[in-house]
Parts: structure tokens; C-alpha cells; sequence
């Protein structure tokens, strides 16, 4: 009995003695923890990106690489200069479907503003219910876009503007036709003149107006605005690791920097599908390089929780998809896919960004909660009057 009492008491002790061991291991960790993240706090909320973490970047990517921080001023073309006047013109020629040869899709149709400024369709309709090839791009911040359109075939916005207007699966128009109706309008004429100096209608001035309105569509001030520039507790604690797995082990700033949060350059992940039906051959198809096949803009971050389904085919549908698409390094594009276009053949292989990062769970859902910090509050845009 007495060996037994002390056996008990020793098995008592020894539990006693490795429970408080445990207990104080994991009040270290969690010290340690909030240690860490209070120091992360006071980095990214200090007001000076300097002090920031250095941010994990293949050396491929530093020869395009800025930091993210705000938006910069926005930059008119000399030849197409602000004026408020034009930009109002400009709002009521991108509602207006006039523009289109059937009279009843306008650009704002695929662009809406209570919908992100895309149609959060994986496809849009257009010119007799067909369905378009890619998914609408939202225009939020696409002043700040270098080239427009997944594969970069417009140089400008002014470029861009009448693109829609003249593709027979969106508005199915010709933009000296359009802008003939417009010409017609009696109620365009005094918005022309103010504008432009004068009553002319002309393609160039239609597209130059869409193109001043365009560049007006920005982000508000986010969250991640709010942050950086030293509302520290604007971030929980997820927010703030997902901002920092961010630049760090996500390595998500190889292309996504800058205060547009995109290199804007053209980058292959592995979602060309070639040799299927629904092979899309990118940037190939504009700039005529073999080495583009498969390859698109990188968009921007801003507003992107808004502006879903994501991908060049729209087939991702959630964020959390997305991040866990690039966390397992896009597998099912491990190997070069071919197809012959034009009778050459053609290889996509996938940048050597898109690869293994095993994320955690919890680390993709840290990722979400920042990226949903760099969406603003939505602006009601009301449809303007159209002239007559």
C-alpha cells in the first residue's frame, strides 16, 4: 500500500511538473507571438514603407518591382488633357447605348458601377446574347493600366474605348457609324462644344471623352490606405500577417506591386488550357512572340474582392480558390502544353513564379483578410440623363 501511495504521488508530481512546463512553452510562444506582431504594427503602420520588412522577390521580378503604398496622382496624355467638361461627356457616352448598333448595350452594360465597374458575370453578353471569350476586367483604377485588355491590344485608354464598340460579340458597331447617331443627338451638340470648343462629333473626340471619364474611376481611400499611414488599429491581426505573408513567404509582390498593385507586365501562371477547346493563347496572339502563348496582364489588387470571378476565363470564383490556386503552384500545368496555331506549334509553360508554397490554412485565410483591406466603400454612380 505504501509503494502504491507513492507511486500516486509521484506520477502526481510528475504530471503537475509537465503541465506547468507546457503551460509556460505555450505562454512563451504566445508572448513571443504578440511580441512579433507588435513589432509588425508599428513597421507597416509607421507612415514610411523604408521601415517596412523586406519584401521576398525572385531576381526576376526586382528589375520591375515598387513598393505598394497609395495610388499616385493620375497622369493625362498631353494630347488628351482633363477638363470636367470632358469627363462629363465622357459619363454619358459610356451609359449610352447608342453606341452600339442595336441601340441596347452600352459600355457601362459589362462595366457597371454597383458591380465592381465589371459585371461579376465569368462572361459577358453582348450583340444578340453572345457570350464574350474573356472575363470583362473591372475599369476600377485603369488609369493606371499601361496597356488595356488581357493581352495588352490597346496601347491607351483612348484606344481602348472604341475596341468594344466595333467587336461584333460586344456591341457589334463601327465607330464612325456611332459616331455618326451621336452626331445626329441635338442634345450632344452643347456638350461638345463645352468639351471641345465646338460642335464636331468625331470618333477621335468620343473615344478621348470615354477615355477622360475612364480615368476618373478610382479607389477611395482603404482600409490598407488607412493603415499604412498610421491608423494603427485599423488591421487586426490577421490582416496585418496577411499583409506581411504578402511580401514575404506568399510572394504575391513578384508581380502584384506598386500602389496599383500590379507590375504591368504579362505573366504565364498555367491557365491558358492549350491544346483544349478552350485553348487561349494570350498575349501570343498580339504580339506575335512564341514565348507570350499563354500569357496575360497581371491586374491590379485594388477593389479585388469586388470585382469576382477572377482569372482571364473567370473560373475562379472565390478568393480563398485563388490563393490556395497559386499556395499549391497551379499542378495540374507541371508540365509544357502544346498546340498548333497558324501551323506553328506552340508551347506554354508557366512562369517560374507560380510554384509550391504550401500555405496553411490559416495563412490563406490571413491573405483573404488583407486582400478584402484593399477594397473601398462603394460609390453610387447614378445612370445619367441621356440627350435627345
Amino acid at each position: 500500500m505504501k509503494n502504491v501511495l507513492s507511486w500516486i504521488l509521484i506520477t502526481f508530481l510528475t504530471v503537475s511538473l509537465l503541465n506547468n512546463c507546457f503551460s509556460n512553452s505555450v505562454q512563451k510562444v504566445t508572448r513571443e507571438k504578440a511580441s512579433f506582431l507588435a513589432e509588425l504594427r508599428k513597421l507597416y503602420s509607421s507612415g514610411d514603407s523604408s521601415q517596412w520588412p523586406k519584401p521576398v522577390l525572385d531576381p526576376e521580378a526586382r528589375p520591375y518591382f515598387s513598393e505598394i503604398g497609395h495610388l499616385p496622382d493620375i497622369q493625362y496624355p498631353a494630347d488628351n488633357p482633363y477638363s470636367e467638361d470632358k469627363a462629363a461627356l465622357g459619363k454619358i457616352l459610356f451609359f449610352d447605348p447608342r453606341l452600339s448598333q442595336s441601340n441596347q448595350i452600352a459600355c457601362a452594360s459589362c462595366h457597371d458601377p454597383e458591380l465592381g465597374w465589371c459585371d461579376n458575370r465569368t462572361f459577358s453578353f453582348g450583340h444578340d446574347r453572345q457570350l464574350g471569350t474573356r472575363n470583362a476586367m473591372s475599369i476600377l483604377n485603369v488609369a493606371y493600366a499601361r496597356s488595356l485588355f488581357w493581352d495588352g491590344r490597346a496601347a491607351s485608354l483612348e484606344d481602348q474605348s472604341e475596341m468594344p464598340i466595333r467587336d461584333v460579340r460586344e456591341m457589334n458597331g463601327h465607330i464612325d457609324l456611332a459616331a455618326g447617331k451621336i452626331a445626329k443627338i441635338k442634345g450632344y451638340e452643347i456638350l461638345f462644344e463645352k468639351a471641345f470648343g465646338d460642335k464636331k462629333v468625331s470618333k477621335d473626340r468620343i473615344s478621348k471623352a470615354i477615355a477622360a471619364f475612364e480615368r476618373t474611376i478610382k479607389s477611395g481611400t482603404t482600409k490598407f490606405d488607412q493603415f499604412i499611414d498610421g491608423k494603427t488599429d485599423a488591421y487586426t491581426d490577421d490582416e496585418l500577417m496577411g499583409l506581411h505573408l504578402f511580401r514575404t513567404k506568399a510572394q504575391c509582390m513578384n508581380c502584384h506591386s506598386s500602389g496599383y498593385f500590379s507590375n504591368n507586365r504579362f505573366e504565364n501562371i498555367g491557365t491558358s488550357l492549350l491544346g483544349s477547346k478552350e485553348e487561349d493563347l494570350g498575349r501570343y496572339l498580339v504580339s506575335g512572340k512564341a514565348e507570350d502563348a499563354g500569357s496575360f496582364r497581371v491586374p491590379g489588387l485594388r477593389e479585388v474582392s469586388r470585382t469576382g470571378p477572377w482569372m482571364h476565363n473567370g473560373s475562379m470564383t472565390t478568393l480563398a480558390e485563388v490563393i490556395q490556386f497559386y499556395s499549391r503552384g497551379n499542378p495540374e500545368h507541371s508540365q509544357k502544353r502544346s498546340t498548333v496555331h497558324n501551323g506553328m506549334t506552340l508551347t506554354s509553360e508557366k512562369s517560374g513564379f507560380v510554384r509550391l508554397l504550401d500555405l496553411t490554412d490559416e495563412e490563406i485565410s490571413q491573405l483573404e483578410a488583407f486582400l478584402r483591406t484593399l477594397s473601398s466603400k462603394p460609390e453610387r454612380v447614378p445612370p445619367p440623363a441621356l440627350p435627345q
